[in-house]
Formats: C-alpha cells, structure tokens, sequence
C-alpha cells in the first residue's frame, strides 16, 4: 500500500488502512496546504490503521476541526470510518461514511475521490452481510474510476478482491475469479506488493471452494511469503489459518494443528480476539473430523465467546455454532445439537451464505438419522442439493 502513495507537500507518503482488502490498503488524496496540526492527526490516524490499531486511530482523530480542509477532512473521515468497521462499529462506520460521501459530492473533489467514498460503503455492505448492494456500490465505484480519467489501478484493485468476495459468497466462482485475476494484473502493473499478496489470498480461498486443495495450498504459501516478507503479522495468522484448513483436506492432520496452533499464538500476540477466534473454530473442526468431539467442543466454545456476536462475523459465527453442534451430535447429546443447528441455520440466513445454509440443513439431516427418522432426513438432504443446483430444466 505504500506504493500507491501519492507524496504530499510535506515530502512524506501517507495512508489508510484498509482491513479486510489488503492492510495498507489506499488511495491518496492530495492536499494542496495542509495545516500542520490538522495534517499530523490525520497522518497519525493513518499509520496507525497500517498498524491495524483501530482505537488509536480513531483517538489521533478526536477533537481534530476536519473542516479546516476539505481534503484532509475527507481523509480522516475515510480513516475513522474503516477504523469503526474494523472494529465491528458498522452502524458507525456508515454514519461517518455518509459525510464522506457527502463531503466528496463537492465540486473540489472527482469522481475517484467519490469512488473511494462508495468502495469503502461498500465493504461495510458486505460486512453486513448486504451482498447485493455491495456488489452494486462496487460497480458503480469502478465505473466512476472510469469516468475519472485518473490513474486508479490502485482503488480498482481492492474494488475488484472486494466484489470477488461477494461473488465468492454467492458461489460465483467464474466471477470471482475474473475479478481476482484483474485484481493481481493491476496490482503487479503498479508493483503494489500488499494488492498482490491479497490477491493470491482470494485467488486461495476461490480454489479451496472449488476442490482445488493443491492450487489453494499453492496461492496461500504464495501470499503467506509475501506478508511475511512485508512484516505484516495479521495476514500471516489468517494464512496460517487457511493453510491449516487446507492441510487437513490434504489429509495432514499434524500439519494443519501446527498451522493453527501458530495461528492462535500470533493472535494473541497481537491481542485480536477475532483472530484467535477463528483459529480456535478451524482447530475444533479439525479435532471434530479427527475423532476428538470432546476437546472440539471446548475449542468451539472458546471461538463463540472470542467472537462475542460480532454482526460483521456471522458466518464464523455460524460455523463455530454448526461445529458445536455436531459436538454434542457425536456425544449423543440430541436436542443441545438440534438446538445449535438451528441457530447456526439462522446465523447463515443472515450471511446470505447459500452454501453455510446446506451445511446447516445436511446437519439435521444427520441429525434425523440417529433418531431413526430416515424421511426427515431425506427431505433436509434434498432441500440442500436443490439449493444448489443450477440445473432447473
């Protein structure tokens, strides 16, 4: 992300911090005079967004008169609101965002400023779990850096992984990975190392979906070297938690522990909950397939409460739920499963996540069965595959 800098008139390069796209993820805005005060508390919020401190941005920001310049105010406006995303303030997120967005409709601002405005809306979108509408702030986004006629291969890049990420909620694999690949052509175009190592991290995630568990293992190795190589400490634990994952499904049950023992470890050096929460998930599904339902469920209930119903969470929510379950399903504990399955049903309603919602339904259908009730069973096997067919006629 450094590399999309654009300097500024003090001579240094500046940044937001975009989570969940990758860290140091910007776009600069030029100011022409910065006030000295004004562009400190701004710079400060901004590095430490690359910090991934959140609170601390936002504190660099308090009491700090943004109207004094526009375009400083629309930087820091555009920090805090990804700083209050990051920390799972969506609702306050959104509330700043709109001043952005209304600051940047002003005639001294283009339509890449605006973009920028709509690109991050729209990762709050998706966090809620508004994938439709994500996707259309996403496309109207890109268009407007079209319409630009400035140089934005940058901001299209995380526009791009950002829409992939819908498209990957909503199964569309072809789709997600178009815009994965023009994504990594942008990123490698302008040498932006953070967009590239981001880009490898979908381009994982989309293969692992797909059954491709080599290819995953491949792109996720990949993006691992790249974070490391960058010092970014976050995205090495979240790739350790994929590769863990991806590990059991090659069927290396010990090296997919280590990958997320490490990955719980680098949480809680960096004291992110979130993080450890879903180390903690991943190690009890892991666990649960490996035989251990016991040990499972203690991980699982540990992921639930590091998660603390987190609404920008609700799938990991879900999964954490679901895996509980099919705890207390091995231990024969019937209605505490049933009970479980439901709520994760309902967590993955939420998340718009049709293929979490099978998983849910092929759950109690599991469930049936140890009852005795093979038509119940039946009917929630069949509901599932009919949700995902795209066969019709």
């Amino acid at each position: 992300m450094s590399t999309l800098a654009l300097p500024s008139p003090a001579g240094r390069t500046t940044a937001f911090e975009l989570f969940g796209a990758p860290p140091h993820d910007v776009e600069r805005i030029a100011t022409p005079e910065p006030l000295p005060s004004l562009d400190a508390a701004v710079v400060s919020a901004e590095e430490a967004l690359e910090r991934h401190e959140y609170a601390q941005a936002i504190r660099a920001l308090e009491g700090v008169p943004l109207a004094a310049s526009p375009q400083l105010a629309l930087r820091g406006l555009l920090a805090e609101a990804w700083a209050r995303m990051s920390l799972g303030k969506l609702d306050a997120a959104l509330d700043v965002l709109e001043r952005a967005r209304v600051l940047a409709d002003d005639a001294q601002f283009g339509d890449a400023d605006r973009a920028a405005v709509l690109y991050r809306i729209g990762c709050c979108r998706f966090n809620l779990a508004s994938i439709a509408n994500a996707v259309a702030l996403f496309t109207l986004a890109l268009e407007l850096c079209d319409r630009s006629g400035e140089s934005c291969d940058a901001l299209r890049a995380r526009i791009l992984q950002w829409r992939s990420r819908c498209y990957q909620r909503r199964r569309e694999w072809e789709a997600a990975r178009a815009d994965v690949e023009q994504a990594l052509e942008l990123a490698t175009g302008i040498g932006d190392e953070w967009a590239i190592a981001y880009a490898h991290f979908q381009a994982s995630l989309i293969a692992e979906r797909e059954g491709q568990w080599l290819v995953a293992r491949m792109y996720a190795e990949e993006a691992k070297e790249r974070y490391e190589s960058l010092g970014d400490r976050l995205y090495v634990h979240k790739l350790l938690n994929n590769l863990g994952g991806i590990h059991f499904l090659l069927g290396k049950p010990e090296a997919a522990a280590t990958c997320l023992k490490d990955a719980f470890r680098i949480a809680l050096e960096l004291e992110d909950d979130i993080g450890a929460a879903y180390a903690m998930s991943s190690l009890a599904q892991v666990q649960l397939k490996s035989g251990e339902p016991v040990e499972a469920e203690a991980h699982a209930r540990r992921a639930l409460e590091l998660l603390d119903e987190r609404l920008d969470h609700v799938e990991e929510i879900g999964n954490a739920q679901l895996v509980l379950g099919r705890c207390f399903l091995e231990q024969s504990r019937h209605d505490e499963a049933e009970h479980l399955f439901r709520i994760a049903e309902s967590q993955f309603e939420r998340s718009s996540s049709p293929s979490q919602r099978c998983a849910a339904w092929i759950a109690q259908g599991d469930l049936a069965l140890r009852r005795g009730d093979k038509d119940h069973a039946a009917a929630l096997y069949r509901q599932a595959a009919e949700s995902l067919q795209d066969f019709h006629f």
